[in-house]
């Protein structure tokens, strides 16, 4: 039940892209080029964020990208 209220309010805040944790923008966010050609972002509370070049999106890094 708890994660049928975080989820929306998560992808809300991904689709406004700001982190899902503390709200701050990704933007300000440590970048680094990753091997697939897209750029890992590190958010100042410390969650990873990949952001898609071609799409224009942020998305958790699944555990593999880390």
């Amino acid at each position: 039940m708890f994660k049928n209220v975080i989820s929306p309010i998560q992808a809300w805040l991904l689709s406004q892209s700001r982190c899902v944790g503390c709200g701050r923008p990704l933007n300000k966010g440590r970048k680094s080029e990753n091997k697939q050609g897209m750029n890992k972002v590190t958010c100042g509370c410390g969650r990873i964020f990949i952001h898609e070049k071609e799409k224009g999106r942020y998305r958790r890094a699944l555990f593999e990208e880390v």
